[in-house]
């Protein structure tokens, strides 16, 4: 790790970071916080925390880059992230050793997160190109209507640990190619693959000599976050998290009249119907319910089979996961890496505790694994419970590795309104070779949520279509799609190439 530390540009030697110029922001006195590998329990490093002032010096710095950044034309602003993409693919395999280190998924989901930096990039590089206006008819005659778009100015950027670089990248790289400057404040728990992608992108600045404002980062606590909610110079805040952190960035913003992009919780379920192709449900559910240690926001935490499959689809289950090779991420023969702290793991055993007091009955899993490869860990084994929807513990999103299995019988229609009947909207999926049970799924009476598949499961989304869910997930949209209005004002245009002055609606109006 200290090869990787090296190449990426982060001493490690004793290592003591601040959010310094180097990095696009400010050095601080602040507090500073110990980071530990969830693979080994290793010190890191240790981060310094930005105060407040520092936040302030931050967006200070971010509004002057804004008015030199909001002048180059798109296309231009485009050339600048497709550097960055390229800056990237250089970096791949160094930054998705980082990401699996710190954050803790195994070494193929770090590269895989890396790659979506890079596709993000180049998706954002086609759209500079196509930031599309309309045009109107007007009902004036010798009028012209037409609408366009102008950027908010500074974006804030709140991610989330389980995917520390992806969902800036997703946000950072869009609102850039707008003409949008960006204050990154990452999770505390992974500052350091932050730092890491702010040294690559502060490089490429430097090299076509753009100030350093223009992409910011900010290392700090909760505090820093609500500041920035509360901030009118930030006209939109990009949060990812829980849902309840999602409200209180949501109640923030709207307060004062400002815009909020809200990826929040998933709960996520997968129907089985009697239709369903056996080999593709199987390997859908185990890498939706198990990947990334089951914390992803759109891990498959629900199992939805139909009576008549469900002891089959039990049986193969129980047989795989065991089977499941759980260790140190970086070994790639391991599918399952550790939990982010010991926070999680204490929810992970509270979760099920919960579970089997309200009648579920864990069939396996449920371990915290210690000794021998698993020494400073957060390592568990991925549990498999049978339970009933309407559990409140099944109502909630628990970030761990908890499969639910749900038993329903009748027609899809049932299992859809089982499938509803929570709070959240993220991610979902139905696995069936009928095509009626297919359309009814993706119908207005189908899925309430905000992705829906067919024969894919819930986890895995590309950056081409728009990522995002409904009700307590908050309603936003990030990546692909037309979610790159989300970080522009837009703006009606009237010209009058006429010598008169006809009101519309055929007002009249005359001195």
């Amino acid at each position: 790790m200290q090869e990787v530390l090296d190449t990426l540009g982060i001493q490690s030697t004793n290592p003591s970071y601040s959010t310094g110029q180097e990095f696009g922001s400010i050095d601080t006195g602040g507090q500073t916080r110990d980071i530990h590998s969830p693979v080994d329990g290793s010190l890191i490093a240790t981060i310094q925390m930005a105060s407040e002032a520092d936040y302030d010096q931050v967006i200070e710095q971010a509004q002057t880059a804004f008015k030199i950044w909001r002048m180059m034309p798109a296309p231009q602003r485009g050339e600048i992230v497709r550097q960055i993409g390229n800056r990237l693919r250089q970096y791949k395999e160094p930054l998705g050793k980082l990401v699996t280190y710190e954050m803790g998924k195994i070494y193929q989901e770090g590269l895989g997160e890396v790659q979506e930096m890079i596709d993000i990039c180049d998706f954002a590089v086609g759209q500079s190109r196509q930031l599309y206006g309309f045009t109107m008819h007007s009902e004036r005659p010798q009028h012209r209507m037409y609408d366009q778009y102008h950027p908010l100015g500074v974006v804030g950027i709140i991610s989330a640990f389980n995917f520390p670089v992806a969902v800036w990248a997703w946000n950072t790289m869009l609102a850039a190619v707008c003409g949008n400057v960006c204050v990154w404040k990452p999770s505390e728990k992974t500052p350091l693959t932050a730092l890491a992608c702010q040294k690559i992108v502060a490089e490429v600045l430097k090299e076509n000599d753009l100030p350093e404002g223009v992409f910011n980062l900010i290392i700090g606590d909760s505090e820093i976050g609500s500041k920035m909610a509360h901030d009118r110079r930030v006209p939109l805040v990009s949060a990812t998290g829980s849902t309840r952190m999602g409200k209180k960035v949501g109640e923030a913003v709207g307060a004062r009249l400002g815009r909020s992009l809200l990826e929040l919780g998933g709960n996520n379920a997968i129907i089985i119907t009697e239709h369903a192709d056996l080999e593709m449900t199987i390997r859908a559910t185990v890498f939706g319910a198990v990947g990334t240690c089951g914390q992803r926001c759109t891990s498959t935490r629900r199992l939805l089979i139909h009576e008549s499959r469900y002891d089959e689809i039990k049986e193969r289950l129980l047989k795989i996961y065991p089977t499941l090779s759980i260790g140190n991420p970086l070994d790639e023969e391991n599918l399952v890496g550790p939990l982010i702290d010991q926070d999680a793991v204490i929810n992970f055993k509270n979760a099920l505790q919960k579970a089997r007091e309200e009648g579920g009955r864990l069939l396996i899993g449920g371990e915290v694994l210690s000794g021998e490869g698993y020494e400073g860990g957060n390592y568990v084994t991925p549990a498999i419970v049978e339970a009933e929807n309407h559990y409140e513990i099944v109502q909630e999103e628990t970030f761990a590795p908890i499969l639910y299995l749900i038993r329903y019988q009748g027609d899809v229609h049932s299992a859809i309104t089982t499938h509803n009947a929570v709070n959240q909207g993220l991610s979902s999926a139905i696995f069936t070779t009928n095509i009626l049970e297919a359309e009814a799924f993706l119908s207005q009476r189908g899925s309430d949520c905000g992705i829906a598949n067919v024969n894919i499961g819930t986890s895995g989304a590309e950056i081409g279509g728009a990522f995002g869910g409904e009700k307590d997930t908050g309603g936003g949209r990030e990546s692909g799609s037309d979610a790159w209005k989300a970080y522009m004002r837009r703006q009606t245009n009237t010209i009058n190439y006429s010598t008169e002055l006809p009101l519309a609606q055929g007002i009249k109006f005359d001195i």
